[in-house]
């Protein structure tokens, strides 16, 4: 029988052959944590009494949950990670740097075939480079700074095939969310999502990043497409260290479900307040009044996606009664929106732009709703109290739903706003 994209990674990476089901200790290729969560590594990789980290190269802290700081306990723990950071000699991406999720893949940290472990849920990102990235607890990740190493239950995989093209003013993220709409939150627990057809093949990176970072909403440790000319293209230069280690799976690799997708039968999609799972097409949820729209987070962010919600609002304006907040993956989405007239067009629109960060999604600061108000954005998580209010309600929608909405002021269909 042959191997999965999981199976074949974390073999080399524990230097045996392994299957699905089987334990094993790998070595990681990099590993991070962010403001959240690097707190609690810090104090157990100092309870661990060892003084240096397997490899200083290997390892960052991304500033990027509250950032900046939105309080004086905020500031101790920034400074406490910053100093930590300092002593240590290692990584420390601070505020406006951006997103981890942005961020880490950016500054040339993975690679196809790399096996990286994040101290956040949606390090499942990376898999759009063709890698094995997923979230663990602080703990661990204090454990894998310590050793290079973690352990793994290898799982077993689940096929996806998307083929046809997404319609005019359809995008990724309908896609994924009409996927998870389609398995549910628990579709795939722990288990490894391997997505395959002429759709996905055709998708831009940027498309990649918000298919792989929405795995988790189903459940998957791994999400993962196959490395191929964009990818290589996209990583070329990023990382002049190490040479890229594709792996691929085998044509008799054993999955537990095979599922298929016709792109070209997908329309706009929302996931309706509280679960990820709870999908709606647009014509069954338009007109619903919004008072805040979010454009940006780890799922859509980047530039593409800036572009795509520019494309709608150019030479439009925000309704006067929702408030539109913009908040740049990284400082180089941040910097290339600006030279491309992107942030000029949204501004002008009526937009809020904010520093590059968490802080709309995770409801730290930059716009947490009030009591009853209804948010749309292009986040990846809608559950109660996500943005910091469990008393609001929070659509998720493409950046193309979520531009349109803000003119209109309540959730609309983007399509009646394409060229």
């Amino acid at each position: 029988m042959g191997k999965t994209i999981a199976e074949k990674i974390l073999s080399i990476h524990a230097g045996r052959d392994l299957k699905a089901g089987d334990f094993a200790i790998c070595k990681i290729d990099f590993c991070f944590g962010q403001d959240g969560t690097s707190g609690i590594i810090v104090d157990r990789f100092r309870a661990l009494g060892i003084e240096k980290a397997f490899d200083n190269n290997k390892f960052a802290i991304v500033i990027d949950h509250s950032a900046p700081s939105p309080n004086m306990g905020v500031s101790a723990v920034h400074k406490k990670l910053r100093d930590f950071s300092r002593e240590k000699g290692l990584k420390l991406y601070d505020i406006g740097c951006g997103v981890c999720h942005q961020v880490i893949p950016e500054q040339g940290h993975v690679l196809p075939g790399d096996l990286v472990l994040g101290a956040d849920s949606h390090t499942c990102t990376y898999g759009a480079l063709g890698a094995l990235s997923t979230g663990v607890g602080s703990t661990d990740l204090a454990i894998s700074l310590a050793c290079g190493q973690n352990w793994f239950k290898v799982p077993q995989s689940i096929k996806i095939i998307v083929n046809g093209r997404l319609p005019k003013g359809v995008y990724s993220k309908d896609l994924i969310l009409h996927v998870i709409g389609d398995l549910k939150a628990d579709g795939a627990t722990y288990q490894s999502v391997e997505f395959y057809g002429s759709c996905i093949e055709n998708l831009s990176m940027d498309a990649r990043f918000t298919i792989c970072n929405m795995g988790v909403e189903m459940g998957a440790k791994f999400c993962v497409i196959p490395a191929d000319k964009k990818t290589f293209a996209w990583v070329a230069g990023r990382n002049t260290m190490r040479k890229p280690v594709p792996q691929y799976a085998d044509k008799d690799a054993a999955y537990t479900l095979v599922k298929e997708y016709d792109a070209s039968r997908i329309g706009p999609q929302v996931a309706k307040p509280h679960t990820v799972d709870h999908n709606a097409r647009i014509e069954d949820v338009q007109g619903k009044h919004i008072d805040e729209a979010v454009l940006g987070t780890c799922t859509n962010g980047r530039l593409e996606d800036l572009e795509i919600a520019a494309g709608i609002l150019k030479g439009k304006k925000v309704h006067k009664d929702v408030r539109f907040i913009v908040a740049p993956a990284s400082r180089d989405i941040y910097l290339a929106a600006i030279k491309k007239g992107i942030l000029n067009v949204l501004i002008e629109a009526g937009a809020s732009v904010v520093t590059p960060g968490c802080g709309p999604c995770v409801g730290t600061h930059n716009g947490v709703p009030s009591v009853g108000e209804v948010v749309v954005s292009t986040a990846n998580r809608n559950f109660k109290g996500r943005m910091g209010n469990p008393e609001s309600f929070i659509y998720l929608a493409s950046p193309a739903t979520v531009a349109a909405s803000a003119i209109e002021g309540c959730l609309t269909d983007p399509r009646k706003y394409g060229k």
